[in-house]
């Protein structure tokens, strides 16, 4: 089911009409969406490129998910519409950052008029239950930067912080 994703009320974005995404679990596998539906020329959406591992994606336009089990570790994934991504654990809140051992996600990407869909699928190391945030960051044209999160915490845009995980999956 898709769950909405609202701008942080501090960085708005009126060239998004709306955006939401879904997951589900397949074996071991994270099945995600996302669904851009806007002003696209409005906005810096990166264009396709060679899928693999980049750094920095959480820079400009890109979907992520922020996933965590039992524990104060969790993890980072970085879904960009080039078809760059980026995976990361964490030992706990923004500590212990390291690259995370996966395969390489399988992302699909489908521009069609005034819609951006996104669509992945992410091996995970844990099989049990989760707790899921999904999130993304939209850049406008101008450099603006917009978050967009299912449930945004007090304060500045904050996807690390695990209140922000409410989707069980």
């Amino acid at each position: 089911m898709a769950q909405a994703l609202t701008a942080h009320p501090m960085t708005p974005c009126p060239a998004v009409r709306s955006l939401t995404g879904a997951a589900r679990r397949e074996g071991g596998w994270l099945a995600l969406a996302f669904r851009l539906e806007g002003d696209l020329a409005a906005l810096a959406i990166p264009a396709a490129a060679a899928p693999a591992r980049t750094d920095g994606l959480w820079e400009h336009s890109c979907f992520e998910a922020f996933v965590s089990a039992e524990g104060d570790g969790y993890l980072e994934f970085n879904l960009s519409p080039s078809g760059q991504w980026a995976a990361y654990r964490f030992d706990g809140y923004r500590a212990g950052m390291a690259a995370l051992d996966i395969a390489p996600p399988r992302i699909e990407v489908v521009r069609d008029g005034d819609a951006l869909e996104l669509k992945a699928e992410i091996e995970l190391p844990n099989p049990g239950p989760i707790r899921l945030g999904l999130t993304a960051v939209i850049e406008a044209a101008n450099g603006a930067m917009s978050y967009w999160a299912m449930k945004h915490v007090h304060g500045q845009p904050d996807f690390h912080n695990a209140d922000g995980r409410a989707l069980a999956v």
